[in-house]
């Protein structure tokens, strides 16, 4: 079984973060960090509640200006290779989270989200800013969608999908996902598969609770460029799942009319998790004909 995600914030790492740290800003504690993660409550923390004790503790010990705060971050990571990438460190973004929501530090808090996107992920720390700001938030995401970096053009998507797992739910995008419209029209050929992913998750979220929308723009965008397609084959698998008709029309299944299905039987009367059921059924076609 993989490792749970959560327990990739360990003692080691948490003390390997605070020794680069102390590094750069002599200052901080090291021993008092860590100790102050991993109290008494740390093993019953599911993961946000472990990033989010990361953030509070950095907090304590870095500077008390916010952005002296964010300059000893931005060495910690300017030291990391080009590409680098780790899960672990969004607890910078989400120190931005905690810490950058005033209206004073809108433009540093912005900056260090695109910054640090790129060695972590942004994700989680833009949600606040959109529920608390849309619009303006919004117009932002629309710009780094133009970004030239991959990591910043997919913070644009995934940061506003409107159920992001882990994620704060964006209920006025469950209502209305209208303004993520913009930002999915712009990447839909985006030539990273990275990125791409993103939209079709994105796209796949809004399916959820918009079905007719997502077909609509299904149809519109199938088709066109082998790119797109992807995503709409991948953002429209909730709807496969559920037999959506004009979807599956979209893709070019052909009417199910022509295929009989019967003799459906299972291997026992009751089935139990973990263990093993055998079912079978028979499945005719009159004609030559794509299904799914």
């Amino acid at each position: 079984m993989p490792e749970l995600l959560k327990n990739r914030y360990n003692d080691e790492s948490l003390r390997a973060l605070a020794l680069s740290i102390n590094t750069v800003y002599p200052p901080f504690q090291v021993d008092d960090f860590v100790n102050g993660i991993m109290d008494e409550t740390w093993d019953g923390l599911e993961l946000k509640a472990r990033m989010r004790q990361i953030t509070i503790n950095l907090g304590r010990y870095l500077p008390d200006d916010y952005e002296q705060a964010l300059g000893v971050i931005d060495k910690i990571v300017a030291g990391y290779p080009e590409g680098f990438n780790d899960f672990t460190l969004m607890c910078f973004p989400d120190f931005v989270e905690v810490y950058g929501q005033e209206e004073r530090h809108w433009n540093l808090s912005m900056a260090a989200l695109e910054r640090y996107t790129s060695s972590s992920s942004s994700e989680f720390a833009v949600r606040p800013f959109i529920i608390n700001h849309e619009e303006r938030m919004m117009r932002q995401m629309a710009a780094w969608a133009r970004h030239g970096n991959e990591h910043v053009r997919r913070l644009a998507s995934e940061g506003c999908r409107p159920q992001l797992p882990w994620g704060q739910v964006l209920g006025s995008f469950k209502k209305d996902p209208s303004p993520v419209l913009g930002i999915l029209e712009q990447l839909k050929a985006d030539p990273s598969p990275y990125v791409r992913k993103s939209v079709a998750n994105n796209l796949n979220d809004i399916s959820k609770t918009h079905p007719d929308l997502v077909a609509k723009i299904a149809r519109d965008w199938y088709g066109k460029n082998s790119h797109t397609d992807w995503i709409v084959k991948h953002g429209c698998r909730t709807l496969l799942k559920k037999g959506n008709r004009d979807v599956l029309d979209i893709l070019g299944f052909a009417d199910a009319g022509c295929v009989d299905v019967d003799g459906f039987a299972l291997g026992a009367a009751s089935a139990s998790i973990g263990k093993e059921m055998t079912f079978s059924f028979n499945i005719e076609a009159k004609k030559a004909a794509r299904v799914r």
